[in-house]
């Protein structure tokens, strides 16, 4: 699974828009759409944030193994 899937799939089992995915890791949803594209990747401390969501809703997510 590529990065971008793996957002996508994050966002997806949650339910959220790319909208509401984007404020609740404080982006902008242009930002979000860029990532599951895979125009562009999260900074280190976006990944953070997404690590600590993923821990917040349980999801099992290992950032490291989902890097392109």
């Amino acid at each position: 699974m590529t990065f971008s899937e793996a957002i996508k799939k994050i966002r997806q089992d949650c339910f959220l828009s790319q909208e509401a995915f984007a404020k609740e890791l404080g982006v902008a949803f242009t930002t979000v759409n860029r990532w599951e594209t895979g125009k562009a990747k999260p900074t280190y401390k976006t990944m953070k944030l997404i690590d600590q969501f993923c821990q917040k809703n349980s999801i099992d997510f290992d950032i490291r193994s989902n890097l392109d």
